[in-house]
């Protein structure tokens, strides 16, 4: 029936005015014929809004209509999509067994999923362009150290000045030190001054639950490297794949070895991987293989140690650059007081000072805000919300009391700078600071002597005042016990038992257990001798002072009481007046 195009708003006033003689509702489209009065002609129009509406309507018009719910077209359509998921899951079968030969080619399900690949992060000049890159410039405290890696950059850059002598490049370079010292820093700086492509994995990234697939990302890694050489390729925490191969054949065991075997077949196999150069950080390089760190493989080994009083003033100009310094920082001073931070301890130090400087609304940091700093660094967040009761409070008082008047007789380059009995940290409930005057590289046999003595300073000014001891000395306690063990077991400090190492040192950069050697029982009863007399006789010499100056103990601790800190020349004034008793000098002699 052929029917003329309509609009719904007027099919619906017909409806309305009685005009339509019957309707036909289709999924698509609604088909309606007039009355023979109104000229009997048919139309179609688009359906709009609920159908259920328009159903009700008619009949409240009293209007017939009938639901045809099966499309025009709907059996070419039901015969098209019929053929078309035949088409699909035809294709999907010849998919699946093409993934399967494949992944029964590649060996493995992780390398056939594609796991197999590596994800180097890459670094090159186009990318990092427009950015702010790291250079040589932002490296400090370490020169000798960026030397060496200066001399790999300029191999990359000038190369015919080196192979005419018949120089070669090495092939890895090792960087090794404590955490925080700047290897990884280093390497970025490479990356910003080389002028190749860098490509940067973590030694994690290698390991895989399934077999094979650490050494198909190696080798994916060094063939990538050798497309586009010369290029230089950085793996970070180099002792999570190349720890000593054991005889142990566990699973997780046998991946990480094979993964070790390909690095160590890429770096020096029978191929050779000319123009890439392998850059590596550990900080335990104790526990890698001999096959890894042998010439050949890593031909050079540089060591990224904490930095000296020169390197600490580098390292915190280059913090301070973009920070509002006060006319009263001294950096110098500061670079003094910090022996044995790292490159990240003074850049921590740095952002602490200027968070200080900003939570106190001023405009550039203050030497206080970086003495306060420090002081939260080393000793903890200050809690003066924790209350402690009028003994306590006294307890700590002549406790660190005790600590500054032992430590103001014994030898060595740290002074009494600060006594505070304001609780920070986890468990201080007050402290004694001792700042070094300068870097020391040793520890001779009187000063241990006398750091073991002002340890146990604080417990002897509590036998002395309350006739009893607190719980508080527990650190201190530890810490005399582990240098007496060390001048025993390590140092060879013992007249009995002679130059003799009893213990192996364990991690070399970390600060990890030592592992006892194997002794004789008699040698175990003489070692815990040695060391319960080394501690007593630094108990009593303590004890000794402390009573000679017992008039001393009492006036500082009631202005400690007082004022709650004691520092600068109020103390100094103090410590001036400790007398030291006849037999100190014979005693630290030994």
């Amino acid at each position: 029936m052929h029917s003329s195009q309509s609009t719904y708003s007027v099919f619906l006033d017909r409806v309305k005015a009685a005009q339509v003689e019957q309707v036909t509702l289709h999924p698509n489209r609604i088909v309606y014929c007039l009355k023979s009065e109104w000229g009997g002609q048919c139309y179609h129009t688009q359906p709009v809004g609920p159908r259920a509406d328009l159903m009700a309507l008619l009949q409240q018009q009293g209007i017939p209509f009938s639901q045809d719910d099966v499309a025009p077209d709907s059996r070419s359509a039901e015969t098209a999509t019929g053929l078309l998921g035949l088409v699909l899951s035809a294709g999907m079968l010849a998919g699946t067994l093409a993934w399967l030969w494949k992944l029964s080619q590649a060996g493995g399900v992780g390398v056939g999923m594609g796991v197999g690949k590596s994800n180097a992060k890459v670094y090159s000049q186009e990318k990092t362009k427009g950015k702010t890159k790291i250079t040589f410039a932002d490296v400090a405290g370490v020169d000798e150290s960026k030397q060496e890696l200066q001399e790999v950059v300029d191999f990359l850059a000038n190369g015919e000045k080196y192979r005419q002598i018949g120089a070669k490049i090495p092939k890895g370079i090792l960087l090794v030190g404590p955490p925080g010292t700047g290897k990884t820093l280093l390497a970025k700086a490479v990356a910003g001054e080389a002028g190749v492509l860098f490509l940067s994995m973590s030694g994690s990234e290698f390991v895989e639950l399934y077999v094979g697939v650490g050494a198909s990302r190696v080798r994916d890694l060094f063939n990538r490297a050798k497309r586009q050489a010369p290029c230089i390729i950085f793996i970070d925490e180099l002792d999570a794949i190349g720890k000593t191969r054991g005889n142990t054949a566990i699973a997780g065991n046998d991946e990480r070895e094979q993964t070790l075997n390909q690095l160590l077949t890429e770096m020096d196999g029978f191929d050779g991987n000319e123009g890439v150069i392998l850059i590596a950080a550990t900080n335990r390089p104790e526990i890698l293989d001999p096959a890894l760190r042998r010439p050949g493989r890593f031909d050079r080994q540089i060591l990224v140690d904490r930095p000296d009083k020169s390197g600490r003033i580098a390292i915190l100009q280059v913090h301070a650059r973009p920070v509002a310094l006060g006319d009263d920082v001294d950096l110098e001073a500061i670079a003094t007081q910090t022996a044995g931070f790292s490159g990240a301890d003074l850049a921590n130090l740095v952002n602490e000072a200027a968070l200080m400087a900003a939570r106190n609304n001023r405009q550039a940091v203050l030497m206080a805000d970086f003495q306060e700093a420090m002081e939260r660094v080393i000793a903890g967040l200050e809690k003066r919300s924790r209350i402690l009761t009028p003994i306590e409070r006294q307890t700590v008082a002549y406790h660190e009391v005790g600590h500054a008047l032992v430590g103001a007789l014994m030898p060595g380059g740290s002074k009494v700078t600060k006594i505070s009995i304001v609780p920070r940290g986890l468990g201080a409930l007050g402290y004694t600071l001792q700042m070094p005057n300068a870097d020391r590289f040793l520890l001779l046999e009187d000063e241990l002597r006398g750091q073991i003595a002002t340890l146990l300073g604080g417990r002897s000014a509590e036998e002395l005042i309350f006739g009893k001891v607190s719980s508080g000395a527990s650190d201190d306690i530890q810490k005399a016990t582990d240098l007496a063990e060390r001048a025993v077991t390590q140092y060879g400090m013992s007249q009995s038992l002679g130059p003799i190492a009893f213990e192996k040192p364990g991690a070399q950069f970390l600060e990890g257990s030592h592992t006892r050697r194997s002794i004789s029982d008699a040698v175990a009863v003489e070692i815990d001798q040695q060391v319960k007399q080394t501690i007593d006789q630094a108990h009593a010499m303590a004890l000794q002072i402390l009573q000679l100056n017992r008039d001393l103990l009492e006036s500082a601790t009631q202005q400690l009481l007082a004022a709650e800190v004691l520092e600068g020349e109020s103390l100094q004034a103090i410590l001036k007046q400790v007398e030291a008793p006849e037999n100190l000098e014979a005693w630290l002699a030994g």
